[in-house]
């Protein structure tokens, strides 16, 4: 295994509910047979009906997800974490003084903060998955 190509991956936001989930998603979408891949949160949210919505738009169902946090994790062998929200990132620095973990932090905005119409709210969304997918794409091709 290389810095480039872990065998498992965890992606960790807010409340896993929307950015996590996603990436994890995606990386399955298009890996998972290579890589494991797991998600969770600070805490576990309520489940957000948009991330369903723009996922079945790229073919990824994700409307069945229940959000999980770190202390649901049923495994914590995880070679890489990849944070998508600052607290998220400070969690991992902590995890990463007691276990052998690689942590990355890809600055992926909240969509849910977005203001106005439905349309612009999706539009928020799509935004966040197309970025994960380039970033998903970049960084483990």
């Amino acid at each position: 295994m290389s810095a480039k190509h872990p065998s498992a991956v965890l992606f960790a936001c807010t409340l896993n509910a929307i950015r996590s989930p996603m990436a994890a998603a995606i990386l399955h979408h298009f890996y998972g047979s290579k890589i494991y891949v797991a998600s969770c949160g600070i805490a576990a949210g309520d489940p957000d009906p948009f991330v369903g919505l723009v996922m079945d738009e790229i073919g990824i169902d994700l409307k069945t997800h229940r959000p999980h946090s770190f202390e649901d994790l049923e495994d914590s062998a995880f070679d890489l974490l990849i944070t998508l929200s600052p607290e998220a990132h400070a969690r991992a620095q902590e995890m990463s003084r007691i276990t052998a973990i690689v942590v990355e932090s890809w600055k992926i905005p909240d969509p849910s903060l977005t203001q106005g119409s439905r349309d612009q709210i999706m539009d928020a969304y799509r935004e966040v998955r197309d970025d994960l997918v380039k970033k998903v794409k970049a960084r483990f091709s």
